[in-house]
């Protein structure tokens, strides 16, 4: 009996300290992050010492489901620091929480209740469990509150480390609590900067330099700069097989507003020219009537359409871009398998376009968004490129077996996921230029670019830039964008220019504006 209880004593103690001490970032989860005294405990270890027995029990529930938060709002942190490199932000990142869930699938929400449950139980036992042995043995408990107290004052005056960034006196908990708190007033004070960014509109641009030609905006999902040593020789020899087929290109480097996930806010960002960094502002521009490129090529005589095959659901928030056709992975009549994450394969997304928008005769010029998906996490299993004429309805990719291993073989190890992205990014880029020499004539104008940098594979302090490029046949398009200083091919050279996204938008407009 006396050992049991000395195994839940050290289990209870351990437990606590660990949700205190815990750090936020994944680098900074050390053995020696744990050997820290947390002011925290001690402060609750002394009222536990002095209160009556009502108060105790008062005081351990209470402390208990505080704490289990803060192990909730940590665990989030270290989650969002792993694939988004940043901190969880308690009002504005649920839209990326949802997200993850279904991302993870179906029984997901299930298991994180039950472990945000679990915790909470677990850590008002915990605490009601030392908290009576405190006092059950005051005299010796008092001592060591005491001595630990004495330790903790000296190691904050003379700001005493074992690692870097993590002091010997630990006040993680509150610093938590602090940093949460300052961020929601962050988070109100930005809503009316943004509003004041968004009212600072032009009124719609003519875009008489793109006059007859179709327009194509394509984001390839995860593109980020980091992908581009990695593609380097792919993306030489495409430039070669582009010039060869008359076309010439132009590619440079945005920053975007997101990182690891959040496509929306990079798509907003691009389209409006504001910077849309969070949930809030995405909400906020939607709700509003701010110019869109859509809505520019839509005022300038264009069809609009957008195309994004990831969505599943009614989007008619979408309105907002003001597209006058809108098609998503229910009506484009695909009949073929999913692949991961993917509802269809990139291939089929463009010659469903083509098919629908670009081939009919008579029509006016086509203005259209393309969010591919076939390069989105878990990027395996993937498709196998097919013969443009056989695309059809897409039946026939469910024909012979997938490309790759399944997700949960292939994300035991760093190194597959990362070989496994990689092809995911060469087949959609693939894709696209074979799109342009199989499809591309004199009136076409296609602008590929990412969407952020990929979750899980981008080393620590990446930056948050994505390529982007312009490619044309007709050299009076490129002409305009000649100021840009983009470097020629569709491989950007390492001193490209880098703009901010929402910088794109204005500077667009005035390239092509006369």
């Amino acid at each position: 009996m006396r050992t049991a209880r000395g195994v839940a004593t050290v289990l209870a103690a351990l437990l606590v300290l660990a949700a205190l001490v815990l750090p936020g970032t994944v680098a900074g989860v050390t053995p020696a992050a744990f050997v820290r005294i947390p002011v925290e405990a001690l402060v609750v270890a002394a009222l536990a010492l002095v209160l009556p027995p009502r108060g105790r029990t008062v005081l351990a529930v209470v402390s208990g489901v505080l704490l289990g938060m803060v192990v909730v709002l940590k665990a989030a942190d270290l989650g969002f620091d792993a694939v988004l490199s940043r901190p969880f932000d308690p009002v504005l990142d649920w839209s990326f929480v949802i997200a993850g869930l279904e991302f993870a699938g179906r029984f997901a929400v299930a298991g994180v209740l039950v472990a945000i449950a679990g915790v909470l139980v677990l850590m008002v036992v915990a605490v009601r469990w030392l908290t009576r042995l405190a006092v059950g043995r005051r005299t010796v408990s008092t001592r060591v509150v005491a001595v630990l107290s004495v330790i903790w004052i000296a190691a904050a005056l003379t700001g005493a480390e074992f690692t870097p960034g993590q002091p010997f006196a630990s006040r993680s908990a509150v610093a938590l609590a602090y940093d949460d708190l300052r961020r929601v007033g962050a988070d109100l004070d930005d809503r009316a900067e943004f509003a004041a960014q968004v009212a600072a509109d032009r009124t719609a641009v003519p875009l008489d330099g793109l006059r007859g030609k179709d327009v194509l905006f394509a984001f390839v999902e995860s593109y980020g700069r980091g992908a581009v040593d990695g593609v380097a020789r792919q993306l030489d020899e495409a430039t070669a097989e582009l010039h060869h087929a008359g076309f010439s290109a132009r590619s440079g480097f945005l920053e975007s507003p997101t990182f690891g996930g959040g496509s929306w806010l990079a798509h907003a960002t691009f389209q409006s020219g504001t910077w849309v960094n969070n949930q809030q502002r995405y909400t906020d521009l939607l709700a509003g009537q701010r110019l869109t490129l859509t809505r520019a090529f839509g005022a300038a005589g264009w069809r609009t359409v957008h195309d994004v095959p990831a969505h599943t659901r009614p989007w008619p928030e979408g309105r907002f871009y003001g597209f006058e056709q809108y098609y998503d992975a229910h009506n484009v009549g695909y009949r073929g398998p999913g692949f991961a994450y993917a509802t269809m394969p990139d291939q089929f997304t463009l010659s469903a376009l083509q098919h629908r928008e670009l081939d009919p005769r008579g029509r006016r010029p086509v203005m259209a968004e393309v969010d591919l998906v076939s390069s989105h996490a878990p990027w395996t299993p993937r498709p196998s490129s097919v013969d443009w004429n056989t695309v059809g309805d897409g039946s026939g990719y469910g024909v012979g077996p997938p490309v790759g291993e399944p997700p949960e073989v292939v994300w035991q190890d760093p190194a597959r996921i990362r070989a496994a992205y990689g092809e995911a990014i060469r087949y959609s880029l693939a894709t696209l230029v074979s799109y342009v020499e199989r499809y591309g004539g004199e009136n076409t104008v296609l602008v590929f670019l990412g969407d952020h940098q990929p979750p899980m594979v981008s080393p620590p302090g990446a930056s948050h830039q994505v390529p982007v490029t312009i490619v044309a046949k007709d050299s009076s398009v490129l002409a305009r964008v000649a100021g840009w200083g983009w470097t020629a091919g569709l491989r950007p050279a390492s001193d490209a220019p880098v703009w901010r996204m929402d910088a794109f938008r204005d500077r667009f407009f005035a390239a092509f504006a006369r």
